[in-house]
C-alpha cells in the first residue's frame, strides 16, 4: 500500500492563514525576533514552548543532527514529542542566525509568503545547520511552517581540506607511496570496502578519505567510468550541470549544461586520480560474510589477474546503483518463436548495430526515449510501444521553474542549494509540486497537445506532482524531454499505445485488439529490477532478509534504506544521481566517522514501521 498521503497538509496560503503581509515589513527583524524566542525555548528544553512558535500544519525535518537518522515530523504533536525525546539527548547550543542573502521574504506563489533564513548550532555530537521558513498568522505574528536541521561536521574532527590538507613536500616518493596505498601493502588495511566505482562509490570514498578512513573501492570494469562508458552511445544526463557538481571538485564553468555519458565517464576517471582514491578495477567481490560476534565483514576480492585477497573490514558499502544485478525481461508468450533479436535496454550499445531493421521499444520513459532518438538519428525505423501513461516535462521549461535561483546559473553554492532544497520535506512539498506541475504543463502545452494527437498517453504524476513523487517512489514513470517528444509529435518516432501485448509472433508482436506490429529487434526498456540482488549475490539471502527496503518513501516521506541504517550493522547502500550522492555521501561519511570515533553507538531515533 502506498505511503503517500492522499490528503496532504494544505499549503499555508494567506487565505488559509487568514493573514496579510505588510508592505513595510522588516523581514530581518521578524526573523531575528522569532529566532531569539526559538533559541530561548530550545535552550530551556521546553518542547511545548518551541512548538508554540509553529503553526499547526508544520514540519520539522532532521538529517542526523538530532536523530542520527532521516526523519520528518508533521504537525505540532509529533514535533513536540520529538523535541521532548531528543532535546535532553542532543543538548543543542551556540545558535546563530545567518544574516545573509538567504534571509529574505519569498513569494513562491502570489498567495503564499514566507521568510526564509539559515542558522547554525551545535549538539553534543557535532556542528549543525538549519533552515527555517516563517509564515504570517491572523494576529500578525510570524510562526514556523518548516524547520530543517542537518548535521554538518563532528566536533573537533574536521575534514582534512584547505588549511588542514597535507602540507609536506614530497620529493620523488609520491608515485611509490601511492602504489603502496592503493595496494594496502603496509600495516594500514581498509576500514571500509566499497563495491562499485561509479559516482556513488567515488563520492563516498572521497568523503571518507578527508576523514582519514582507509577505504578501498572495488570496481568490476576495467576502467573507472565504464559504468557510463559502456551504456548506449546516445546517453546524456537530463539534469543540468548546476545540479550535478561533485564534492571537492566542481565541474568547470566551461562544462556543457547537459553532460554526455562518455564525457562524464572520463571525468570520473580524472576525479578518482585527482583525489587519490584507492580503486581496484577489473576486480570483483566474490563474497562477504559477517562475523556474528564482532559484526566485521570478511570479504574476498578477486582481481583481474585471478589473484585473490581477503579483507576484514568494519563497513561494507554497496554503491551498485539503482536496480538489480540482472535487468529483467518480462516473460511474454511466443518469445521462443520470434525470429528477431530480444534485448534489455541495459544491453543496447549503439543504433548502428540494427541498421536496416525495424525496431520496437517496449517502454515509454527515459531510456526508451533516449534509445528511440538514437535509432531515429541513425535512420532506423523505430516504434515505441507505451504500456501505460507517462509524465512528460521538457527540461527547457521544467528546470527553469523548479531550479531557478537554487540550482541555476548564478545560484548559490552547491552546499547551500542542497540544504535549501532538502528543507522542503517530500510530503510537505506535495502542494508546491502540484502547482509547479500545472505551471510547467502550461509552458509545455504545445508539445503535450502534440503528443496526445499522436496517441501518446500522458499523466501529471502521482497526485499531480509531476516527476517528483514518481522519482522518489519508483525511480521511473517519467521522461524529462530533451528532444524525443518533438520527434514523436513529428511522426519521426512512431508510437503504439492502448492495446496490451498478447504474444510474440515469428515476425513481431500481436496485441489483444487483434493488431500486429512487425519487428526485427525488440528492446525492453522496462525497469532495472530488485536493488537487493547485489547484496544477495555477495552476502547471501539471510543478510537480505535482515535488510530494510531500498528506495521508495516511508510513512514520513523519507527514502527507505539509502544512506543510513539498513538493519544490518556495518552495511550501507550508497546510491542516487550526482546531486544526491554529493549531498548524502557526507551523511554516510559522518555516520561512519562518528562510529569509528566512538561518538555514535548506532542507536537512532527511528520511525516505527
Amino acid at each position: 500500500m502506498s505511503t503517500i498521503p492522499q490528503n496532504p497538509v494544505p499549503l499555508p496560503t494567506l487565505d488559509y492563514l487568514n493573514a496579510t503581509v505588510s508592505n513595510d515589513l522588516d523581514v530581518r527583524q521578524v526573523a531575528k525576533t522569532w529566532f531569539a524566542s526559538f533559541v530561548a525555548a530550545v535552550s530551556s528544553g521546553d518542547a511545548k514552548a518551541v512548538t508554540g512558535l509553529f503553526i499547526p500544519g508544520s514540519f520539522w525535518r532532521d538529517m542526523l543532527a538530532f536523530t542520527w537518522d532521516f526523519r520528518t515530523f508533521s504537525g505540532v504533536p509529533a514535533i513536540t514529542q520529538f523535541l521532548s525525546d531528543r532535546l535532553p539527548v542532543s543538548r543543542p547550543t551556540a545558535f546563530a542566525i545567518r544574516d545573509d542573502a538567504y534571509l529574505r521574504l519569498q513569494r513562491p506563489f502570489p498567495d503564499i509568503a514566507w521568510i526564509n533564513f539559515m542558522f547554525d548550532f551545535e549538539t553534543s555530537a557535532g556542528l549543525s545547520s538549519g533552515v527555517a521558513r516563517l509564515v504570517p498568522t491572523a494576529n500578525g505574528e510570524w510562526k514556523a511552517y518548516v524547520v530543517f536541521t542537518n548535521l554538518e561536521n563532528l566536533k573537533d574532527i574536521p575534514e582534512k581540506v584547505g588549511a588542514l590538507r597535507n602540507q609536506a613536500p614530497n620529493h620523488g616518493k609520491w608515485e611509490s607511496d601511492r602504489k603502496r596505498e592503493i595496494e594496502f601493502e603496509g600495516t594500514v588495511q581498509p576500514t571500509v570496502l566499497v563495491i562499485g566505482g561509479g559516482q556513488s562509490g567515488l563520492e563516498i570514498a572521497a568523503r571518507l578519505k578527508v576523514f582519514d578512513i582507509p577505504t578501498l573501492v572495488v570496481e568490476k570494469n576495467p576502467r573507472i567510468g565504464d559504468n557510463w562508458r559502456n551504456r548506449y552511445e546516445a546517453l546524456c544526463l537530463h539534469d543540468p550541470v548546476h545540479y550535478d557538481h561533485m564534492p571537492y571538485i566542481p565541474f568547470p564553468p566551461t562544462w556543457p549544461v547537459y553532460t554526455p555519458a562518455l564525457k562524464l565517464a572520463n571525468w570520473l576517471e580524472g576525479y578518482a586520480e585527482a583525489l587519490e582514491l584507492n580503486v581496484w578495477t577489473s576486480s570483483t567481490v566474490v563474497n562477504a560474510t559477517q562475523d556474528a560476534s564482532t559484526s566485521r565483514w570478511h570479504v574476498l576480492v578477486r582481481r583481474g589477474d585471478g589473484s585473490e585477497r581477503k579483507f576484514d573490514v568494519k563497513h561494507l558499502i554497496f554503491a551498485t546503483g539503482l536496480g538489480g544485478s540482472e535487468s529483467p525481461i518480462p516473460k511474454i508468450p511466443g518469445m521462443d518463436t520470434f525470429k528477431g533479436q530480444i534485448l534489455h535496454s541495459t544491453k543496447h550499445k549503439k543504433a548502428d548495430d540494427h541498421k536496416g531493421k525495424k525496431v520496437v521499444i517496449i517502454g515509454a520513459c527515459t531510456s526508451a526515449h533516449d534509445i528511440a532518438v538514437d535509432y531515429y538519428e541513425h535512420g532506423i525505423d523505430v516504434t515505441m510501444y507505451q504500456r501505460s501513461s507517462t509524465y512528460i516535462m521538457t527540461t527547457k521549461s521544467g528546470w527553469k521553474v523548479l531550479f531557478e535561483g537554487v540550482y541555476s546559473e548564478g545560484g548559490p553554492p552547491s552546499d547551500v542549494a542542497d540544504r535549501l532544497n532538502a528543507s522542503f520535506p517530500n510530503f510537505m512539498s506535495i502542494g508546491v509540486a502540484q502547482r509547479t506541475t500545472k505551471i510547467i504543463a502550461e509552458l509545455d502545452k504545445d508539445i503535450l497537445e502534440g503528443l496526445r494527437k499522436r496517441g501518446f498517453k500522458l499523466n501529471d504524476g502521482l497526485l499531480g506532482t509531476g516527476f517528483a513523487l514518481l522519482a522518489w517512489s519508483k525511480a521511473g514513470g517519467y521522461y524529462l524531454d530533451t528532444g524525443g517528444s518533438q520527434l514523436i509529435v513529428d511522426g519521426k518516432i512512431k508510437v503504439k499505445s492502448g492495446p496490451q501485448i498478447e504474444r510474440f509472433s515469428p515476425d513481431g508482436l500481436k496485441f489483444d485488439d487483434g493488431t500486429d506490429l512487425e519487428a526485427d529487434v525488440v528492446v525492453f526498456a522496462t525497469g532495472l529490477g530488485d536493488n537487493h540482488s547485489h547484496i544477495r549475490n555477495v552476502c547471501g539471502e539471510e543478510v537480505v532478509k535482515r535488510c530494510s527496503k531500498i528506495w521508495g518513501l516511508n510513512k514520513e516521506g523519507e527514502l527507505n534504506g539509502a544512506w543510513r541504517d539498513m538493519g544490518v550493522k556495518g552495511l550501507w547502500y550508497m546510491m542516487g544521481n550526482l546531486a544526491l550522492c554529493r549531498f548524502h555521501s557526507k551523511h554516510v561519511a559522518l555516520q561512519i566517522k562518528a562510529i569509528e570515533e566512538g561518538i555514535f553507538n548506532g542507536e537512532r531515533y527511528s520511525v516505527a514501521e
